[in-house]
């Protein structure tokens, strides 16, 4: 922990973790929101939320930041994918909790601002995640665990440094899968799949009923990506024992970078 620490590119990288997390939250969330403003032409049109627009909003910022800082941070955004990555022994147990703090804090700053840029808005949910009619905290649970596992498993599979088979972005494939699982669980729960997206709205609209769910279904999710990817799907043949030391030592070598050397990524890669 105390060589991480010391290391201007760990600081660099938890500053590029918020800075994504609210640019992501702000143009994502504001998509959303966007389909509630009044139709000038006719004030008395309703208009529904269109899924696929508000999918595409998530998956392409979630692309965009990724392309943006990935090679500074890795782009998490997420703290199930840091915890993934965390199980998967690939960073180390002080930067994962960095990591988390810089996005759950980007994601409250982006809230407020979009809250004060939206205060026009009736009835401003704020994106807050909350379950549908009809759907119990068990099946919500349930579409949580399943959607983010799918993001987790494929954050794993395109940045496995040990393939040679993949040759498209890595972040338009995430962020695809990003946009999936929104098209599967907007209409159940809103689609949390990243406990600090739910936490900024929850915190800023000071409304945490079935809070708990946007964070225990992604953690689920995300370590169960972890655990299977590593040991049933693409077993590492390096020793868990050295592996696990990453968690306090953290990925030393990806840190010796001295001075403003950004040619190497700093995350997101497994040993």
């Amino acid at each position: 922990m105390a060589s991480e620490f010391r290391k201007k590119i760990f600081w660099r990288a938890v500053v590029a973790e918020f800075l994504a997390m609210s640019l992501f939250i702000f143009i994502s969330i504001g998509s959303a929101l966007g389909f509630n403003f009044p139709v000038v032409a006719n004030k008395t049109s309703t208009r529904s939320q269109d899924n696929v627009k508000v999918s595409l909003a998530f998956g392409l910022s979630i692309a965009t930041m990724a392309q943006s800082v990935g090679h500074i941070s890795g782009a998490h955004l997420n703290p199930a994918v840091t915890l993934g990555l965390l199980l998967s022994c690939q960073i180390s147990i002080f930067k994962a909790l960095m990591y988390i703090l810089a996005q759950c804090l980007g994601a409250v700053v982006a809230t407020a601002i979009l809250a004060g840029v939206t205060s026009s808005l009736p009835a401003n949910s704020l994106g807050l995640n909350a379950l549908s009619e009809g759907i119990n905290a068990g099946q919500g649970l349930g579409i949580e665990i399943i959607a983010t596992f799918q993001l987790v498993l494929c954050v794993l599979a395109t940045t496995d440094r040990r393939r040679n088979d993949v040759s498209g972005s890595a972040p338009l494939a995430i962020g695809l899968s990003v946009a999936l699982g929104h098209l599967l669980a907007i209409d159940y729960t809103g689609c949390g799949i990243n406990p600090a997206r739910s936490f900024g709205s929850a915190l800023i609209g000071n409304n945490f009923e079935n809070h708990w769910i946007f964070w225990v279904g992604p953690i689920i999710g995300g370590a169960s990506a972890a655990l299977i990817y590593d040991f049933i799907l693409a077993p590492r043949t390096s020793d868990l024992t050295d592996r696990m030391k990453v968690w306090t030592s953290g990925q030393v070598e990806e840190y010796d970078l001295e001075g403003d050397d950004m040619n190497s990524r700093v995350e997101m890669k497994p040993k």
